[in-house]
């Protein structure tokens, strides 16, 4: 009672509140637009809006342009094959470089040479002489550039943004790059059907422009302090010997691993989908990543305002994912496919972000780097593997049969991991239950 009336006490609630009036910065913002309060982020998200916008309509056209010079769903898994081949070679090798150098140097190196490789294939396609085998050569100069940019892109966000605010920034990232999906194939499309499809390689070119330029805009008290990790010639062996003993984050990896492998590989299935199975255009291909990516940037806002992310709820997002996919491969016209693939989207994003964030935030910031380099290894890395396979399945057995198999593949993954759970909790409550016994010897039995 006298606590109540306590004149101090008043004075110390009145103080505690006008500090807080006062400093607003005190009350943490909340939420996937949580990570827009840091000044370097604003600017280096706004340049990869651009850059992202450019890539997915250099993706569209890419993928088109392959089909009409091949006219087979092989050449183009090749050509991804190519694309990602790099990253199976060099993503730990990269992930070490980006714990040691520079992010940012490393990333203006990327952008040029990102520029250089993109202006000759738009200036060959434009003057009527590309080839397949200049688009292959493309990808593999593309893929060898990307094995050096993911990983340090990755772990960059950490530069930019305060820890607290790290999951929303991964998150807020995953929502634009679908975001820009939205944007990228709508204008792909409209810029084959007029001008032909050399033009969306000259203006992805020009794209580059927008991260080349948020990242001499940085500016030292821009980024949070790190420390670059020493010279070590077992970094790739230390790495992996965390992973191992780390087998959450290991499983995380193993998810992603077969997710990318085998489940995203869009660009095979659904050129194949919209042109054999539902008899479109580039227009009916551009439509069906217009509506992906709007179901895949509403996923990543509500991982971005969720809590921490756990590893069931990864798990469950991968089964989810295989089973959309797996169900829109049957799905017999374009009103029933476009609704399962706009949830397919949401999931999958929701599965990226949550899974990105779950190894961001577990793993120690000196091997961010280093693990980073061997999520996108994994996450990338299986698509020589992968997309050679649904290519031909696809080819030979139809689009239907390899969206499938792209959606059973992640299904039976994620069984797999949540029985490894089940077992590892199982095998926890039975040594719980005999170091407790051992704490408490059986009574002596009655005389």
């Amino acid at each position: 009672m006298h606590e109540q009336n306590d004149p101090r006490r008043k004075a110390r609630s009145v103080t505690t509140a006008e500090a807080a009036t006062r400093h607003p910065v005190n009350r943490q913002p909340r939420g996937a637009f949580a990570a827009l309060t840091s000044r370097g982020y604003r600017i280096y998200l706004a340049g990869q809006s651009l850059a992202n916008t450019g890539s997915w309509m250099q993706s569209i056209a890419q993928d088109w342009l392959v089909f009409s010079l091949t006219r087979s769903s092989t050449a183009v898994g090749v050509t991804m094959a190519l694309q990602f081949g790099p990253m199976l070679l060099l993503g730990m090798y990269a992930g070490a470089i980006a714990d040691r150098l520079p992010k940012k140097r490393i990333l203006l190196t990327t952008q040029l040479l990102n520029t250089v490789t993109t202006s000759a294939l738009a200036v060959i396609t434009i003057a009527g002489v590309v080839r397949p085998q200049d688009v292959f050569v493309f990808a593999l100069l593309s893929g060898l550039i990307f094995a050096f940019d993911g990983p340090a892109r990755q772990a960059f966000v950490t530069d930019v943004v305060p820890p607290a605010r790290l999951r929303a920034a991964i998150s807020l990232n995953a929502a634009v790059f679908q975001a820009t999906r939205l944007v990228g194939p709508a204008v792909a499309s409209a810029l084959i059907v007029s001008v032909g499809t050399g033009w969306v390689f000259a203006v992805n070119a020009c794209c580059y422009l927008g991260p080349t330029v948020g990242l001499l805009l940085l500016r030292p008290a821009d980024l949070q302090p790190t420390t670059p990790a020493t010279r070590d010639p077992r970094a790739i062996r230390t790495a992996a010997r965390y992973i191992r003993r780390h087998p959450d984050v290991l499983r995380t990896l193993f998810l992603v691993g077969m997710l990318g492998t085998f489940g995203l590989n869009f660009p095979i299935v659904l050129t194949a989908m919209a042109k054999s199975a539902f008899h479109g255009t580039a227009t009916t291909y551009g439509l069906f990543n217009i509506i992906l990516a709007a179901g895949s940037s509403a996923g990543a806002l509500l991982a971005g305002a969720a809590s921490r992310p756990r590893l069931p709820a990864i798990v469950a997002a991968s089964a989810g994912f295989g089973i959309l996919e797996a169900t829109a491969a049957v799905m017999p016209g374009l009103p029933a496919f476009i609704p399962v693939l706009a949830v397919m989207g949401f999931v999958n994003l929701m599965f990226q972000a949550m899974a990105n964030a779950y190894v961001q935030l577990v793993v120690d910031p000196d091997l961010r780097g280093r693990v980073m380099g061997l999520y996108m290894l994994v996450f990338i890395g299986g698509t020589p593997f992968g997309s050679p396979a649904i290519g031909a399945i696809t080819t030979h057995f139809g689009p239907r049969a390899g969206m499938a198999v792209c959606g059973a593949v992640p299904a039976l993954a994620a069984l797999a991991v949540a029985a490894s759970l089940r077992q590892h909790l199982v095998s926890s409550s039975h040594q719980n239950v005999g170091r407790a016994d051992a704490g408490n010897p059986p009574k002596s039995q009655p005389t």
